[in-house]
C-alpha cells in the first residue's frame, strides 16, 4: 500500500495566530512537523490557506498545497489537497499542523491497521494516566470493541463506573485518550467530506462522531506516546522545555 502525509496549517487561529511559522527550538513549528511526517513516510504535503505559510515550507525545501480559506474541517482541506495532487496513494495520513513531536512509532502503527481490509479509517489511542486527565473534556476518550474499532468518542468520561468512587475508576477500566491522528482510505475521504454534520458531533464538537453515526469503522490503534500539541503561546513555552529536555538527553 501507498501512504502520504498531508498537514493542514491554517494561520488564523483565534487562540494562537500564526502559530505554524512560531519558532521551537531555531525551526518553525510547520518545519518540525513537516520533517517528523516526511521522514516517516517519505511523501508529504503542507495543505494552507495562507501565502505566507505556503512560502515558508517552499524555502525550507518542503512540499506545499495552496486551499480554499473557507474549509469546516482539516479533514475538507486535506481532500482538497488530495484532489489538486491527484494522489494515487492508497492511504492519505492526516498530522495537524501543531504536533511537532509526533513519532515514527505513531505513523507505523497507524499504517499497521490498514492490514484489516474493514479498517476504512484509522487513529490512536494512549492509556490515560491519572483521574485528572480523564476528567479534562479537552481531552477525548474512546470507547472500542474487542476488536479495536471505535463505539464512540466523548468529551465526558465513559463509561461510567458504578459502584466505585470516582477517583478509583482509572483502577477499574482502562481509559483511552484520543490522539488526534487520522488516517483515510482514498475513497473513503473523498466520501466522509461530503457527509452533513450529524447530531452526534454538534453535541460533543467532535468531527468523528459524523463518521461513525454514518456507519463509518474506526480502527484504533494504541501508542504509548504522548503528543504534545501547539495550542496557544504557553503551549509553546511547554514545547521549548520539553524540546530541550529530549535534546540533552541524546
Amino acid at each position: 500500500m501507498k501512504f502520504i502525509g498531508i498537514i493542514p496549517a491554517r494561520y488564523a487561529s483565534t487562540r494562537f495566530p500564526g502559530k505554524p511559522l512560531a519558532m521551537l527550538g531555531g525551526r518553525t513549528v510547520i518545519q518540525r512537523v513537516y520533517e517528523q511526517v516526511s521522514g516517516a513516510l517519505g511523501e508529504a504535503y503542507v495543505a494552507t490557506d495562507d501565502e505566507r505559510i505556503l512560502r515558508a515550507v517552499r524555502q525550507f525545501g518542503g512540499r506545499a498545497v495552496m486551499t480554499r480559506a473557507d474549509h469546516r474541517s482539516g479533514t475538507d482541506r486535506i481532500e482538497e489537497a488530495a484532489e489538486q495532487l491527484q494522489t494515487d496513494a492508497d492511504v492519505i495520513i492526516n498530522v495537524q499542523g501543531d504536533e511537532p513531536f509526533v513519532q515514527r512509532s505513531q505513523l507505523e502503527t497507524v499504517k499497521s491497521l490498514f492490514a484489516d481490509p474493514e479498517a476504512q479509517i484509522c487513529t490512536l489511542g494512549k492509556p490515560f494516566e491519572s483521574m485528572e486527565a480523564v476528567m479534562n473534556p479537552n481531552s477525548p476518550k474512546i470507547v472500542c470493541d474487542v476488536r479495536g474499532y471505535a463505539l464512540y468518542f466523548s468529551r465526558s468520561p465513559i463509561p461510567y463506573v458504578r459502584g466505585r468512587e470516582q477517583q478509583e475508576w482509572l483502577q477499574a477500566f482502562p481509559y483511552l485518550k484520543h490522539i488526534g491522528l487520522y488516517a483515510y482510505r482514498r475513497e473513503v475521504l473523498r466520501e466522509i467530506t461530503r457527509l452533513p454534520q450529524s447530531p452526534l458531533e454538534l453535541a460533543e464538537s467532535l468531527e468523528q462522531l459524523r463518521w461513525l453515526q454514518h456507519g463509518y469503522r474506526i480502527r484504533v490503534g494504541l501508542t504509548d506516546v504522548e503528543t504534545v500539541g501547539i495550542d496557544t503561546p504557553a503551549d509553546l513555552s511547554r514545547a521549548e522545555a520539553l524540546l530541550g529536555a529530549m535534546e540533552a538527553e541524546r
